[in-house]
């Protein structure tokens, strides 16, 4: 059996520090639940997580100020408390006996910047708890913190960040600094966005959620959230046992100039994998011997034949257009006609957001005001559609993905690492799943066919994207990824993907764990 990674018991949202702030206050004044007992849990919790992945050896904790310094000294106890050798590391104007220490003799040393025989104390332990910043941090390190940081990154041992890896910023994922780097974090409550970002997302190691007793999360309260397999798993569309081909969901593909019939054929390949009931594909001429010997369960449509393809548009139940299309006069005039066949949801990729981005035969925004839309946009593509330059979009993903899919009226794919999910007036989903080992030509075909399927079978764009990133990041997995896999691979897998339950799995098996994410790759 594939083992099933990641590993969530539900919707998790992804905070800012500012979010994370405010739904604090909430839990406090609304909720009635006090400061105290929320950092009571998280750090015990903090040290079950520790307890269980790093059973032995001697524990030192390097405690900043504010809650996350209190984090760490609740953990260090709980672990003295349990027959742990731990230190504490003192980088912040605290007292030596803290009272949350509860009066557990937990050796505390008070350092300061030139304090070198104090920081050598980090290369005798096994395991270093980083409490040394927050989620409330901006900007660079200060000079004391940023030598712990440094002899942090020096030890030898584990190192367990406490809700984010200190120099992290915990909206952006950018260290405008220096910044741990992390073996694990544990995420009080739910991941902080910055965890999934840039470099954050980088620093973080393995990503464990816990739960420390915060209220139940409504909705509004946070602009992000991540897809998981048990989102996944109640999400994707249900099969009636009584049905047929032309109620699961008719798609037609329309991709391929002579020549390209590959984007073509991955694309409805992906599809039919995706569990749409019929396919047409809509290519060049030259392309029909290709995709009837590479897709014989798909419907050939001649891309040329303008009355065929505009009664295939206007009855199918979605239509995806782009791959391989070519960006000529020719590749123009089909999506033109594919654009005045109909109103049914449509995916815009590759070559047709190229054509769209100089308004051929029109605009993404014209396009969107007429029809459910789902567009899916590398970083240089969204430049050319959008008022955003390429170094903002790298910059700042989860904002112009929020940004243009207001201004253009449609839910957008905008791939990278991880790729993100943006729909009008929602929060952004963040795939979970993703990794660089899916950098090869041919598999964003597979998506648009894939999401092309799950629009077909009645999904709104928003959903069918996150579903099918999803879906084609845990067919990767159960493909063997690595920097060989092929598109081919990800498509031969994606029926099984889809099936998986959730939550997923987890070798945590302790009830404060709410979520468990593999290193970044």
């Amino acid at each position: 059996m594939v083992r099933v990674r990641p590993f969530a018991r539900g919707q998790v949202p992804a905070a800012t520090g500012e979010e994370s702030a405010v739904f604090d206050r909430l839990a406090v004044t609304e909720h009635g639940v006090p400061g105290r007992t929320l950092m009571e849990s998280a750090g015990r919790a903090a040290a079950e997580v520790v307890q269980r992945l790093y059973p032995r050896g001697d524990v030192v904790g390097v405690v900043g100020a504010g809650n996350n310094g209190g984090d760490a000294l609740v953990a260090l106890r709980t672990l003295a408390a349990w027959g742990r050798s731990v230190r504490a590391l003192v980088v912040a104007d605290r007292a030596v006996d803290d009272p949350l220490l509860h009066g557990w003799r937990v050796h505390t040393v008070v350092v300061d910047v030139a304090d070198d025989s104090a920081w050598d104390l980090l290369s005798e332990a096994d395991v270093v708890l980083d409490g040394i910043l927050g989620t409330g941090t901006r900007g660079s390190p200060r000079a004391r913190q940023a030598r712990a940081i440094d002899s942090v990154n020096a030890a030898r041992g584990a190192i367990v960040a406490l809700d984010l890896p200190s120099g992290v910023d915990a909206a952006t994922g950018v260290t405008p600094g220096v910044a741990v780097r992390a073996d694990v974090t544990v995420a009080f409550g739910w991941p902080k966005l910055g965890t999934l970002l840039g470099q954050g997302r980088a620093l973080r190691g393995r990503l464990i959620g816990v739960e420390i007793g915060f209220p139940p999360v409504t909705d509004g309260r946070f602009g992000a959230a991540l897809v998981t397999p048990a989102w996944a798993a109640a999400t994707r569309p249900p099969r009636d046992p009584e049905t047929h081909k032309y109620r699961v969901g008719t798609v037609l593909i329309v991709a391929g100039k002579p020549g390209m019939a590959g984007a073509a054929v991955l694309s409805a390949r992906a599809a039919l994998r995706a569990g749409a009931g019929l396919v047409h594909v809509a290519s060049a001429a030259d392309n029909r011997v290709i995709l009837q010997s590479a897709a014989p369960e798909t419907i050939f449509v001649d891309a040329s034949d303008r009355d065929a393809l505009v009664e295939r548009a206007a009855a199918a139940d979605a239509v995806a257009v782009g791959p391989g299309l070519g960006t000529d006069t020719s590749g123009e005039q089909v999506l033109s006609t594919v654009l005045n066949a109909g109103t049914q949801p449509l995916v815009l990729d590759a070559d047709a957001l190229t054509l769209l981005g100089s308004r051929r035969p029109c605009s993404v925004e014209e396009t969107a005001a007429a029809r459910p839309c789902l567009i899916t946009p590398h970083a240089g593509e969204m430049a050319r559609i959008s008022r955003f330059g390429k170094d903002e979009i790298r910059g700042r993903r989860v904002d112009v993905a929020r940004e243009a899919s207001e201004t253009l009226g449609c839910a957008i794919i905008l791939k990278g690492l991880p790729s993100l999910v943006a729909a009008p007036g929602e929060p952004v989903l963040i795939d979970s799943v993703g990794s660089s080992d899916l950098a090869t030509g041919g598999m964003g075909d597979v998506l648009t066919g894939t999401a092309g399927a799950l629009l077909a079978r009645g999904l709104n764009p928003r959903l069918a994207a996150a579903l099918a990133l999803h879906g084609s990041g845990r067919a990767a997995v159960r493909a063997g990824r690595g920097e060989g896999i092929l598109p081919v691979d990800i498509v031969s897998h994606l029926r099984d993907a889809f099936a998986e339950p959730g939550p997923g799995e987890t070798d945590l098996d302790l009830g404060c764990v709410v979520l468990d994410l593999d290193p970044a790759r």
